[in-house]
């Protein structure tokens, strides 16, 4: 039988150098563990359409998308997960909490000290050794500094 496969998005927040990351809620799958908050690409939409939807839901706040950090996939026991991760800047707002029991904003040296779920690591490996606050990482530059 194959592996249910889910399409999904992240956001990784930056401002002011830092990086926002989200511990998900109790009572969800891989509760308690940190992610770059953002969700599943519905059938009509594209991967960033669907971190703005998310975000705007999840966080009630608007970001910016910029490059695309990368895509991994991880194998859970309820399916194969694909994660588009993207940085992304803070426009307008402030991230609240209404899926996630926390938020912190860290330097991005210190985001693997926190327990992420797999499917993040490799975007976590990724972003901890970027320069946040020197380099352009807006949407007309396509390439990360990796």
């Amino acid at each position: 039988m194959p592996r249910k496969i889910i399409n999904v998005v992240g956001a990784a927040i930056i401002k002011d150098g830092e990086v926002l990351c989200a511990r998900r809620g109790e009572g969800k799958s891989l509760a308690g563990y940190w992610e770059f908050p953002g969700g599943k690409i519905e059938l009509h939409e594209s991967a960033r359409q669907a971190l703005h939807r998310e975000i705007e839901e999840e966080l009630l706040c608007e970001i910016e998308i910029g490059s695309e950090v990368c895509t991994a996939s991880y194998d859970y026991d309820f399916g194969t997960v694909v994660l588009t991760t993207f940085i992304c800047h803070l426009l307008n707002g402030t991230p609240r909490l209404t899926e996630h029991q926390e938020i912190r904003w860290l330097n991005p040296q210190n985001i693997p000290n926190l327990e992420w779920a797999p499917a993040d690591r490799d975007a976590v490996q990724r972003i901890s050794i970027m320069d946040l606050k020197k380099n352009d990482f807006s949407s007309n530059n396509q390439s990360t500094a990796l």
